[in-house]
């Protein structure tokens, strides 16, 4: 098959590879039809360091079921199919409790660019979609692999409710989708804080009511300004200091902080100053999308929500490093893989 390597910063190459076999009756391999680059791609392709042996990428993708291990009872072969970013049993304690990112036998997915994939634990990892393989809808389903339940979970964690204001940091497609799922739960004001007009302009569509493009104090003190005294509920969705660092600066007393942005930092203020003396909530954490795969479905279905409009180039698997670049450079917004 052909696959997506990463060998080093910046280095990323589409090279053929065995294909993958069964290994556990549990498994099921799946031939891609549509995958993506995430923004979180994009941290190694800024600072791995060079490998000999290149390391698979992709997350996120929709399939057909090629071949299924004899102990997989809820997919058969020919389903079409959407996983989840990590694989689960979904039935262990922290799975019941909708915590499929904390299951004890989760594993994340880092080999979806690719021709074909091995599912481990498919049947609690992927769900069985009524489409067809040439459905429209195929790129709005696609985000339920990651990018819109990221979002639903950033909104979620913050306890966003009917008539709320929420703050959104970060235009990328999480962040986006963040804005799209708290217009969802009923937040009545969304502020959305990024600078590229055409993400934004996006963003006031997903339900938006106001944008701050300004960063650090100045974006703090416009934030604090258009709230009076700051946001009650902040969603973080880049993964930077900075990022933290202004969700500190513009949620209000009593308020809580989202993040899901995967945190590029190991330390950040929590002391007196920052949260414990305003008493702050820090939440969030790595999406469980698979606890909400069946909640945001039937809207995507009946044409409710179309979160795929956050893919804003398609590429064929051989340009998936041109799809680094441009997301890279800003030139896309999310990149969709077609096979």
């Amino acid at each position: 098959m052909r696959a997506t390597l990463m060998y080093g910063a910046g280095d990323v190459r589409v090279e053929s590879m065995p294909d993958p076999t069964i290994q556990q009756p549990t498994d099921a391999i799946v031939r891609i039809v549509r995958a993506c680059v995430c923004g979180s791609d994009l941290h190694p392709y800024h600072d791995l360091p060079v490998r000999e042996q290149g390391m698979q990428m992709g997350h996120e993708f929709i399939g057909v079921v090629e071949q299924i291990g004899a102990d997989v009872a809820t997919v058969k072969r020919g389903d079409l199919v959407v996983a989840s970013f990590s694989y689960q049993d979904n039935t262990c304690e922290f799975c019941r409790a909708g915590l499929q990112t904390a299951c004890v036998h989760v594993g994340f997915f880092s080999a979806a660019q690719a021709e074909l994939i091995r599912v481990p634990l498919a049947d609690g990892t992927l769900v069985a979609l009524p489409v067809d393989t040439d459905s429209a809808l195929l790129p709005s389903l696609l985000t339920l692999a990651d990018v819109y339940g990221t979002g639903y979970h950033a909104a979620k964690r913050a306890n966003v409710a009917e008539g709320d204001t929420v703050a959104v940091i970060g235009d990328g497609a999480v962040g986006l989708l963040a804005v799209l799922s708290a217009k969802q739960l009923g937040a009545q004001r969304i502020i959305l804080m990024g600078r590229h007009k055409v993400r934004t302009d996006l963003g006031r569509e997903f339900g938006a009511t106001d944008v701050v493009a300004e960063r650090g104090e100045e974006g703090i003190a416009k934030v604090r300004d258009l709230t009076g005294g700051g946001a009650p509920k902040v969603l973080e969705a880049v993964g930077h200091r900075p990022a933290y660092d202004q969700a500190v600066g513009i949620v209000r007393s009593g308020g809580v902080i989202s993040r899901v942005g995967v945190p590029q930092y190991e330390e950040a203020p929590v002391g007196f100053a920052s949260l414990f003396g305003r008493n702050i909530t820090l939440n969030g954490g790595p999406a469980p999308v698979r606890a909400y795969i069946g909640e945001l479905l039937p809207g995507i279905l009946d044409g409710t929500v179309d979160p795929g409009k956050v893919f804003d180039r398609t590429v064929s698997l051989e340009d998936v490093p041109e799809g680094y670049r441009a997301m890279d450079d800003r030139e896309a917004l999310k990149v969709l893989i077609a096979f």
